[in-house]
C-alpha cells in the first residue's frame, strides 16, 4: 500500500499519547511537536511529576501535574497510573500510545503516511511492539544536536536493541508492566512501526539526563538494576567507547530481521508478555550499528 492510500483524514482512528515527564527540557519540546504533527497536539497527554524546569509550561496540549508517587514504590505507582489513565483515555479513543520522552515512534513512511493511518491499517490487534532503534551520536564526526532540526539526519547511525522493542500501542486496557517493555496481553513486534531512542543521540544531553536520573535513583531508588543506576561519566565513557573506531564502510541500512521478530517477545508470567533482550549498557556494547533509511531522515 503507498503511504497516499488508505482512509481520508476524517475517517481515521483517534489516537492518544501519553508520556511521563520530570525536567526534560528540549526533549519534551521536540517530542510534544512530534507527536502533534502524527496525531494533534489534542491528543496528547503529559503527566508532570513535579518538574522544576519550566519544560511542561505552556505546552499547546494537555499537562496533568500529579503529586509525588509516594503510596508505594516508584514503578509499580509509575505504571499502575499509567495504566489507568490509558485504559480511561480508550472509552474515548481507538488506541493509545506510551512511550518516554525520549521515544519518537514513526510509522514505516514507506508504507504509512501517520501513526493514525498505521493503526487504520492494523484493526483487531490488542497490542504490537515496535522496532526499537538506539540513535548513536558518532562523536568523532558529528557535532552537538542543533535545536530546531530535525535529529534524524544530525545523526544517520544506530543500534537495534530487542529489548526497546517495547509494546508501546495498544488497542485494549490492558496494563503496561516491567517498565512498559510489557504488557498484561499477547503482542508481536511490527516490522513497519519504528521507535527511536534518542538516549545516546547527542553526548552533552546524555550526561545531563544520566545525572538527573542517577540522582533520582541515589535519593528516591527509582529505577533499581537498570541505567539509571549509572552517572552521568559512566554513560558518556560508554558512548565514547563504542564510538571510538567504527568502521563505517561496513554499516549498512537497517531492516527489520523478520525471522528473529518473532522471539523477541515471551511470556513471562502467566499475564505478563514482554520484550526480550540485553540490558542497555551491554546491548550497546555488543549490538552492530546500522545505518538509518533514508526515508526516516527529517521525520523526526
Amino acid at each position: 500500500m503507498s503511504p497516499t492510500d488508505g482512509p481520508s483524514p476524517a475517517d481515521l482512528p483517534q489516537v492518544a499519547v501519553i508520556t511521563m515527564a520530570r525536567d526534560e527540557g528540549p526533549m519534551l519540546r521536540r517530542w510534544v511537536e512530534h507527536y502533534s504533527r502524527e496525531v494533534g497536539a489534542h491528543n496528547l497527554v503529559v503527566v508532570d511529576d513535579n518538574s522544576t524546569d519550566g519544560s511542561t509550561d505552556d505546552l499547546p496540549c494537555p499537562v496533568l501535574r500529579i503529586p509525588p508517587l509516594t503510596k508505594k514504590s516508584f514503578e509499580p505507582a509509575r505504571m499502575g497510573l499509567l495504566g489507568g489513565l490509558s485504559a480511561g483515555l480508550l472509552e474515548a479513543y481507538d488506541a493509545a500510545i506510551f512511550c518516554d520522552v525520549d521515544e519518537f515512534i514513526v510509522a514505516d513512511p514507506k508504507v504509512h503516511a501517520s501513526l493514525r493511518h498505521f493503526v487504520a491499517a492494523r484493526p483487531g490487534r490488542q497490542a504490537v511492539g515496535v522496532m526499537g532503534l538506539n540513535l548513536v551520536h558518532d562523536v568523532t564526526r558529528e557535532p552537538a544536536l542543533v535545536e530546531g532540526e530535525p535529529i534524524l539526519g544530525q545523526r544517520q547511525l544506530a543500534k537495534f536493541l530487542p529489548l526497546m522493542c517495547k509494546p508501546s500501542l495498544k488497542w485494549e486496557p490492558a496494563n503496561w508492566a516491567l517498565a512498559s517493555h510489557g504488557i498484561r496481553c499477547p503482542f508481536e513486534v511490527d516490522p513497519e512501526l519504528f521507535m527511536f531512542h534518542m538516549k545516546f543521540a547527542d553526548r552533552d544531553h546524555l550526561k545531563a539526563v544520566a545525572d538527573r536520573r542517577h540522582e533520582m535513583f541515589r535519593t528516591d531508588g527509582r529505577a533499581a538494576k537498570t541505567s539509571w543506576e549509572r552517572s552521568g561519566g559512566d554513560m558518556v565513557n560508554l558512548l565514547d567507547e563504542i564510538t571510538a573506531e567504527i568502521d563505517h564502510d561496513a554499516i549498512k541500512p537497517f531492516g527489520p530481521p523478520l525471522k528473529k521478530l518473532p522471539g523477541i517477545v515471551e511470556q513471562s508470567a502467566p499475564d505478563v508478555w514482554r520484550a526480550v533482550g540485553g540490558g542497555q549498557v551491554q546491548a550497546m556494547r555488543n549490538r552492530p550499528f546500522v545505518r538509518v533509511p533514508d526515508r526516516f531522515l527529517g521525520r523526526v
